[in-house]
């Protein structure tokens, strides 16, 4: 399985060849690095060691008299240094810098100058440290040396400058330059580049293996399989990477849940309104044909009875159509409210006017009890109007012949509290938290005054615009309390 996982993991054979690519480069630059050092190293372990020539030869040989060279002893002992060590070449300087006298052949020296700068300091640190210093015969390329000040009666008359890197030294050091190369590239090169290849392509492949696992989990989420996770914590980008998979998809699962809720709600809408739109038209029909078949037989005050029930057939579609019309475009979030000052004791008292027919009809008391000196509220007149109606039709609809309904106003530190309590049928506990939603219709008693169920929706759709909440108490046979708070008028809900 792990060798299947490898061969498909194509984002891990390109990562690989990268590495391996830059592997290749890094090992070059090490054998470039390591051969620089070692010949830096070379140099000056040489210098260490043979960096006391000069000064043997200037205090054993006495190679000036009078500031001039003394070629009869010099050139025999300092040719006998150079048979013995082939990478010595020896020159003598005057006290400017000036070559006066070497033993080698003359065509092969290109300058007659050496910077005395560098062997001064060279004396000064007594050949401690590595120094470079110039070569007659390669101006311009820096060479090892040793060197030693000419004494005669205590006053400098000249150097001996003893160059250490010569171009034999040199010829056997490109000799071997590429034996050099080929241990290190076939020894340390490889092995370090076969450990570091073995090391990097696996820690590369537990990468890319989880990059392939989310990768597949992702890939089983498209294809329907809603319950698909990607397992484990991981920590770092791959961690925030697996934690953004698992919250997008619950967050998709959540909305795919909400459209199928909605989608099952629409259904219900659907079949609500077909019903509780089918019922007065087929009560006005009815009626209709029974009065076009039956005209000429049928009594005045049946004739009458007939036509009132058409028209209050037509009343009640024509609010089933407006309460439908209504939440519609509060659902589309099509309605804003315009808010201004106003008070809500006369607007309630308004309201109440307009149903005291109805409830003499009914027997039912209806009152306004309103604390004095109410301020104004901020809200929107006509929507608040929407709401008290609603509020009031649902308490006339379930209050008996007899019974009271009561809208009470109170001040509050925030704003003006509105109370509508009946004396109604009730609401039983467990229905309490459904009433508001869309759709949704009582069971029991009330289902003999069924409608959509759109009308307390409604309500807290407004509230909801107005950000106040509604709250509702009730027990069965005792009556029901709506409650909500509208805030005063100020220039903070201006701005």
């Amino acid at each position: 399985m792990l060798f299947k996982n490898i061969r498909s993991n194509r984002l891990f054979w390109k990562i690989s060849a990268a590495f391996f690519a830059l592997l290749i480069i890094l090992g070059f630059a090490y054998i470039i690095i390591a051969s620089h050092v070692s010949k830096k190293y070379y140099n000056q372990v040489n210098q260490q060691l043979y960096g006391n020539i000069a000064s043997h030869l200037a205090h054993f040989t006495q190679p000036l008299k009078d500031g001039k060279p003394d070629t009869l002893i010099t050139h025999d002992i300092i040719h006998s240094i150079m048979v013995i060590n082939p990478s010595v070449e020896v020159y003598l300087l005057d006290t400017t810098g000036k070559i006066i006298d070497f033993v080698v052949p003359d065509k092969t020296v290109k300058t007659h100058q050496v910077s005395l700068d560098k062997v001064k300091t060279f004396i000064g640190e007594n050949g401690r440290n590595y120094i470079a210093g110039d070569n007659p015969k390669e101006p311009g390329v820096q060479s090892i040396f040793s060197a030693a000040p000419v004494l005669e009666m205590g006053k400098t008359t000249g150097y001996v400058y003893a160059v250490l890197a010569s171009e034999k030294q040199r010829e056997i050091l490109s000799a071997s330059a590429g034996n050099l190369y080929y241990n290190l590239g076939s020894r340390i090169f490889l092995i370090t580049l076969f450990i570091a290849f073995v090391l990097g392509a696996l820690i590369f492949f537990l990468i890319t293996d989880s990059v392939s696992r989310i990768a597949r989990v992702v890939k089983r989420f498209k294809e329907g399989d809603y319950s698909a996770r990607i397992e484990g914590r991981s920590k770092g980008n791959l961690g925030l990477l697996t934690s953004t998979f698992n919250e997008m998809a619950d967050v998709i699962v959540d909305n795919i849940n909400k459209i199928t809720q909605t989608d099952k709600l629409r259904q219900e809408l659907i079949a609500n309104v077909s019903h509780d739109l089918r019922t007065p038209l087929a009560i006005m029909q009815g009626y209709a044909e029974t009065l076009v078949i039956k005209q000429d037989n049928i009594a005045k005050a049946e004739q009458h009875k007939y036509q009132q029930i058409i028209l209050d057939s037509t009343k009640k579609l024509s609010l089933l159509v407006d309460q439908l019309f209504q939440y519609s475009k509060l659902e589309a979030n099509q309605v804003e409210p315009e808010k201004e000052q106003f008070l809500l004791s006369e607007l309630v008292s308004d309201i109440l006017i307009k149903y005291n027919l109805l409830a003499q009809e009914k027997k039912i008391r209806l009152q306004l009890n309103a604390s004095e000196d109410l301020p104004p509220v901020f809200a929107d007149i006509a929507l608040t109007e929407r709401v008290l109606q609603n509020l009031i039709d649902n308490a006339f609809k379930f209050t008996f012949h007899g019974g009271s309904i009561t809208v009470h106003l109170e001040n509050r530190p925030a704003g003006v509290e509105v109370r509508i309590a009946d004396t109604g049928i009730g609401i039983a506990k467990h229905e309490q938290v459904f009433i508001f939603e869309r759709y949704k219709q009582l069971s029991d008693e009330a289902s003999l005054k069924r409608g959509m169920g759109l009308g307390l929706a409604i309500v807290k759709k407004i509230l909801d615009l107005h950000q106040v909440s509604i709250n509702v108490k009730s027990a069965p046979g005792e009556g029901t309390v709506f409650w909500f708070e509208l805030p005063f008028f100020s220039r903070i809900n201006i701005a």
